[in-house]
Order: C-alpha cells, then structure tokens, then sequence
C-alpha cells in the first residue's frame, strides 16, 4: 500500500513539474497585455477557394481555441496578389485575378465566414495596397473590415520581426 502511494505520489509530482511550463505560457498570454498575446500572420496569396476555405476552417479552430483558454490573441491575414479574390464582390474582370466559376460558387459562404471571423472573433484583414491599386479596384468595393497596408510582402515581414508565427495553408 506504501509503495502504491509512493507510485502515486511521484506521478502526480511529475505531472505538476511537466505542466508548470504550459501554465506560465497560458498565464503569460492571458495576462491581458496585447504584448503577451499570441501572435499569428496567415498568408494568402493563392485564387483557390478550396485553400482559402481551408485557411478559414484552421483560423476558426485556433480562435476558438484561444477563446476557450482565455488566451488574448492577434490573428490577422495578410491578402496579396490572387487572395483580393476573397474581398470583394466584384468579379475583377480584365485583371490577372478575375473570378471563376468554382469562386462564384463558394463566394456568399466565404465572404460570410471571412466576415464572421473579422467581426466576431477579432481576426484582422489586411490587404496589399500595391495589389488593389495595381487593378484599379476602388476601396469601396472591398469587404467592410478590409484594412489596406502599403505592401502587403513588407507587412508580412515586418510582423514576423514583432513576433508573430507565419502560416501559410498548402
């Protein structure tokens, strides 16, 4: 019976020195200071709507994830080149990243999940101004929530050098 105790006692030991790293990380990030929060950059820069639906199943998850820890966070993707596609209406005609019809098909589901995940859950969206401007595309007729940064491959470096992780969905 001692020896069982001992056994068991040494276990729980062990399982509280192994967790105490995890609990600093999630009391660090949940200290409410935006410096502490966890911070992440997704990249997208590709026209297919399969890819960016799966770039949106994966920012939901880790969202809700952070959410349910208590965990602050800055989630923010980056749009370049072919990802305007996914922040507008418009079909974007005459230009190298005009619509299609499997974009056509998924645009009312992905404008509503993108949007859902901006004004709810707090993700940022950020588009390159090089893109948008190189089209001609008037800023009115980007999605609401849409904030426009100088250049879009500066930006993504310049919050990799803040810290934050980069992901880019295959």
């Amino acid at each position: 019976m001692i020896n069982n105790t001992l056994s068991i006692f040494k276990l729980l030991l062990l399982v509280t020195i192994l967790a105490a790293p995890v609990q600093q990380v999630f009391a660090q990030n949940n200290a409410g200071d935006s410096s502490s929060a966890v911070k992440v950059v997704y990249h997208a820069d590709y026209a297919d709507p399969r890819r960016f639906s799966a770039m949106l199943t994966s920012i939901n998850n880790m969202v809700t994830f952070y959410q349910n820890e208590l965990i602050d966070y800055d989630v923010r993707i980056v749009f370049v080149a072919h990802g305007i596609r996914f922040l507008t209406e418009d079909k974007l005609e005459k230009t190298p990243f005009s619509s299609d019809a499997a974009l056509d098909e998924r645009r009312s589901n992905l404008q509503g999940r993108l949007s859902a995940l901006n004004t709810v859950q707090g993700v940022k969206l950020e588009l390159c101004d090089i893109t948008r401007s190189g089209i001609g595309l008037p800023e009115d007729k980007l999605y609401k929530g849409v904030e426009l940064v100088p250049s879009g491959v500066v930006r993504i470096a310049d919050l990799q050098s803040r810290g934050y992780a980069y992901i880019k969905i295959e």
